[in-house]
């Protein structure tokens, strides 16, 4: 497996994926509460451990992916934050999104917003990205307020009905944000 650089940020580490975050993720994917804003729900150990394999394969592939975060001198695992490759039927895909999960422990205290902020330096300065997106069920509103801290703006137009949700569902209305690359800022 190859290595990318990690990125470290005031409090953080955002690193590549190791043996030992699989029981720290597990247990993640399985919180409702974290879960909550995703349509299928809760994760099984085995769901983990094949979504950490695809997640290392887009490594492999693009030179980023989502990056295990942890606290500095602190918790070894607290989610995960990076750059994906969102390739389901939209208008505005394919395309790059900056996404997160967080363990609920770790909630409110910016670890989201600054780990984000980071995988977008690093999708603009080292991956070359033009624009990258993201977007969320119409009610997380946490992952909205992340959004808007680290710079992105809705785009209200784009917002869409994510294909991979049935019809009907709560969750299957989404927003979706986007930042571009400021040539020298």
């Amino acid at each position: 497996m190859g290595r990318q650089p990690e990125i470290r940020t005031n409090r953080l580490l955002l690193r590549r994926w190791r043996a030992s975050d699989l029981d720290p993720f597990a247990a993640m994917n399985a919180d409702p509460v974290v879960m909550e804003h995703f349509f299928q729900g809760v994760r099984t150990r085995q769901e983990t451990a094949d979504f950490i394999g695809r997640i290392e394969q887009e490594f492999e592939r693009r030179g980023f992916g989502l990056w295990v975060v942890e606290v500095c001198g602190g918790a070894p695992f607290i989610g995960f934050v990076g750059l994906h490759e969102a390739v389901f039927d939209a208008p505005f895909t394919p395309a790059v999104e900056v996404g997160w999960r967080l363990a609920r422990a770790h909630w409110g205290r910016g670890y989201a917003t600054e780990a984000a902020k980071a995988a977008l330096a690093f999708g603009f300065e080292d991956a070359g990205l033009a624009e990258i997106v993201s977007f969320t069920n119409a009610g997380n509103h946490r992952s909205q307020r992340v959004m808007e801290r680290i710079g992105m703006t809705r785009d209200p137009a784009g917002d869409f009905d994510h294909p991979g949700v049935p019809p009907g569902h709560p969750i299957r209305p989404h927003v979706l944000y986007r930042i571009r690359h400021e040539a020298g800022g």
